[in-house]
């Protein structure tokens, strides 16, 4: 099991490497040359500043049995395709059973917006203390549910 992070202005990068180090995971940081990172812990891919360059890189190079962090719908749909668990930013499990309606409903909020006149929209409300600790809880939970599954499959082998 590796982790694998959209990490274009992710703001749970520390969360995630302080557990992913506790459990000793291999963790990937994917960034564009917009948004260049360092890490002490995890591998860092660069990759150009193309459209969706990052989410396809991702996608390319994580397997089943990985964890992917990322708040793009389309990412974890494409994650979860490939037999990966996916995770966004706020702590929401993506599954089998939710990501239809979340990409659908992404669908009709683009449609809303373009069809409003409005040229500004607001942007998320800024990050609490709280929706740092509440992602963390669910990232480990998250991380220990893979592991046990990955210890099953192991054992049929």
């Amino acid at each position: 099991m590796q982790i694998f992070v959209d990490a274009d202005a992710c703001p749970v990068v520390d969360i995630v490497e302080t557990i992913a180090e506790k459990y000793n995971i291999s963790t990937t940081l994917l960034c564009d040359t917009n948004h260049i990172l360092y890490s002490d812990y995890s591998e860092v891919i660069v990759v150009g500043a193309g459209a969706d360059a990052v989410d396809y890189k991702l996608i390319s190079i994580c397997h089943k049995g990985d964890v992917v962090v990322s708040q793009d719908y389309g990412v974890a749909a494409m994650a979860l395709g490939k037999g990966a668990h996916a995770i966004h930013q706020s702590g929401k499990w993506y599954t089998n059973e939710n990501i239809d309606q979340m990409l659908m409903e992404r669908h009709l909020n683009k449609k809303a917006r373009r069809s409003s006149h409005k040229n500004h929209m607001k942007g998320p409300r800024k990050r609490t203390e709280e929706d740092n600790v509440r992602f963390a809880q669910s990232f480990e939970k998250l991380i220990l549910m893979a592991k046990s599954k990955e210890g099953a499959q192991s054992e049929t082998i």
